[in-house]
């Protein structure tokens, strides 16, 4: 059923019809509860997108994460696909990769399909080489970057500040009475670097010294992740033996570190404490529960949805908006013995 079999039945202009459908004015009332009954009998879907040719706009949107295994940057989808609905537009959702040649070529993957606006998740899309990519192919393109950084006039960052987080970290712990801290480094980028750059301040603040410990691999996966936080966990009893707590770069290696820790007969917290980044599900579920940091990522995911599309609109925006975290305190940082 087409807008002009509609207009057939109705007996009037497919023009009125069109203008029914979007809510135009000029058309009287009692014409357009006739034709609102046809749409209504007739089960009549837009056909979106010879609309968007006849408007110039596709009403689609862009969204590109690496690995979404990652339940922490799915929750993210899910919240911009349900705010962007609410909005009218269609979310493509196109998981790159850790690759720069495979992120670049899902760059010119969304200038295809025309989209109105792009939302990247994750610092690592803050690289310089995807910097050029956008330039070329996403110029004219509103572009935000969720915890992410770029300096170009299309793009927007939302950035959770968790280098100071990080150094907040350091310092509830040291409140709780320990005081050998370990590091846990997840594998490297923008965002990781930020938190290492956190806990050495925070080390240096309370007259500390420095353990740090680089999580080997760096598949991001959440098994792979929870294995990786297991294996670091063993290493870093080896490098510092006296170490009473272990700041881990995110939750999923502080699950496998509290592994680790239980399969060798060390009491969490009484022995060592473990704490995590992210604030996700699994923190909440494993025993005992795991302390964080909360990176605020609902947060950063409304912002990043309300500036896309004040920028769609052509509306003024901040270029970029830098959100507190919080630390969640929980049964793993319960004060030391």
């Amino acid at each position: 059923m087409t807008i002009y079999d509609i207009a057939e039945k109705a007996g009037v202009s497919a023009s009125t019809v069109s203008r029914v459908i979007n809510d135009k004015p000029g058309v009287g009332e009692k014409t357009r509860r006739k034709i609102r009954k046809l749409l209504e009998e007739y089960h009549y879907t837009p056909d979106i997108a010879a609309r968007g040719l006849v408007m110039q706009s596709s009403r689609i949107i862009g969204i590109l994460i690496e690995d979404i295994r990652v339940s922490h940057h799915t929750d993210a989808i899910y919240r911009i696909e349900q705010d962007m609905s609410e909005h009218g537009y269609t979310c493509i959702t196109l998981s790159t990769g850790a690759e720069p040649e495979k992120k670049q070529a899902y760059i010119r993957i969304l200038e295809q399909r025309k989209v109105e606006g792009v939302i990247m998740i994750g610092s690592m899309f803050g690289e310089d080489s995807l910097k050029e990519e956008i330039l070329q192919h996403l110029a004219d393109t509103p572009v935000v970057l969720v915890n992410g950084d770029m300096d170009l006039p299309n793009v927007y960052c939302v950035i959770a500040d968790e280098e100071r987080g990080t150094e907040e970290c350091v310092s509830y712990l040291v409140r709780k009475g320990y005081r050998q801290i370990s590091y846990m480094k997840d594998a490297e980028s923008p965002s990781n670097n930020r938190k290492l750059s956190g806990y050495r301040t925070g080390i240096l603040k309370n007259g500390l010294k420095e353990q740090i410990f680089q999580a080997p691999g760096k598949d991001t996966n959440p098994q792979d992740s929870v294995d990786r936080g297991y294996a670091a966990a063993q290493e870093i009893l080896n490098l510092y033996p006296g170490t009473d707590a272990i700041l881990c770069g995110t939750d999923m290696l502080g699950v496998g570190c509290m592994h680790y820790l239980r399969e060798a007969g060390r009491e969490i917290p009484g022995d060592i404490a473990v704490m995590g980044v992210d604030n996700t599900i699994f923190g909440k579920i494993v025993t005992p529960t795991l302390s964080t940091l909360d990176n605020k990522l609902e947060e950063s995911c409304q912002n990043a949805v309300r500036i896309l599309l004040e920028a769609i609109d052509g509306r003024s925006s901040s270029r970029k908006v830098i959100l507190p975290t919080e630390i969640i305190g929980r049964e793993s940082t319960a004060v030391s013995s």
